[in-house]
């Protein structure tokens, strides 16, 4: 082990894990490059046990296929335990105050991993226990998937400094996410939306401080063809995350022009990447041509929630 790891294990330990925008670029890397290796371990049958005798809860309100099981999955590999906690079978659920929750699940188990609505909520979870809290999905950030997601761009580029990705639809969770992950890693990125779907202001401009410091660029463009010129990542996402199904027809209308299909990627690099968070909607946000064709790694994207949150948890629990 050498003298930098040591030193990162030292930082990370216990801390929490809300958004990528709290996490300096080296701190990424290396928990990058501990995903990388634990899945290379994992392929080759090494058992390894950072967590054993650890318990992860895992409060859920909002359902999830990817988040549930590779985190329960990744704490039985590392050792430990997965608790699900639907927020319907707890007493956060009856009305326990947020604070009240944290300090008594903190007397229980040694990691709490959250997917709700409210960024505001998870903060308050952070703010009152004692023990590591990662935010597993809000409507404003996503960085499980972002670090997954960096982690599969490292395997298929090579590299990240340098390379242009270009998200396309709904300036939502993802694009936040996004938009923090590639400025801390030197990526350039372009969001294209809709006028009235941009990214929130505020995160949009501490990305673009970040995006300062490490020689990446942020911008913004309504017309995908545009955007996509020259990308070596093209990503997309549903057009009506959860809660927003009530607007799904409109959105359908005002994102017709923001589908990814083969004529959109022929602008981009001959070589490029497809990527998507799923679940997807075939013949909506991306053809099923695109999703299923030679450019896509959204399996391998998938597979690598697993990998990258093991390293988290090992991090943050061990």
């Amino acid at each position: 082990m050498t003298v930098n790891q040591i030193q990162f294990q030292q930082e990370l330990k216990n801390r929490d894990f809300l958004t990528l925008a709290d996490y300096t670029k080296d701190e990424i890397e290396y928990l990058i490059d501990l995903a990388d290796y634990q899945k290379k371990q994992s392929k080759e049958g090494i058992i390894f046990e950072p967590l054993k005798g650890k318990t992860l809860g895992m409060i859920f309100e909002k359902s999830s296929t990817r988040t549930r099981v590779s985190f329960e999955a990744g704490i039985y590999q590392l050792g430990g335990l997965g608790i699900f906690l639907n927020s319907s079978d707890i007493q956060i659920g009856r009305g326990e105050t947020i604070a009240d929750t944290a300090q008594v699940l903190s007397g229980y188990l040694d990691g709490i991993m959250i997917r709700t609505y409210n960024q505001d909520d998870v903060e308050e979870l952070a703010k009152h226990a004692s023990i590591p809290v990662i935010n597993g999905l809000t409507d404003l950030y996503h960085p499980c998937q972002v670090l997954a997601d960096l982690q599969t761009i490292k395997e298929v580029k090579g590299s990240l400094k340098g390379q242009k990705i270009v998200y396309i639809g709904d300036g939502n969770n993802m694009a936040h996410s996004l938009m923090i992950g590639a400025a801390k890693m030197g990526m350039h990125i372009v969001i294209a939306t809709p006028d009235k779907y941009k990214t929130e202001e505020q995160i949009t401009e501490t990305a673009k401080q970040f995006a300062s410091e490490h020689g990446a660029t942020i911008e913004w463009n309504n017309d995908p063809v545009d955007a996509v010129k020259d990308a070596d990542v093209v990503y997309t996402d549903v057009w009506a995350s959860m809660g927003q199904e009530s607007e799904q027809n409109q959105r359908e209308q005002e994102f017709q022009k923001f589908q990814v299909n083969e004529a959109l990627l022929a602008h981009a690099k001959s070589d490029v990447t497809f990527m998507h968070c799923l679940p997807a909607h075939r013949e909506e946000e991306v053809t099923a041509e695109v999703i299923d064709g030679e450019h896509s790694v959204v399996f391998q994207q998938a597979e690598n929630r697993l990998h990258a949150q093991k390293a988290l948890m090992t991090a943050l629990m061990g």
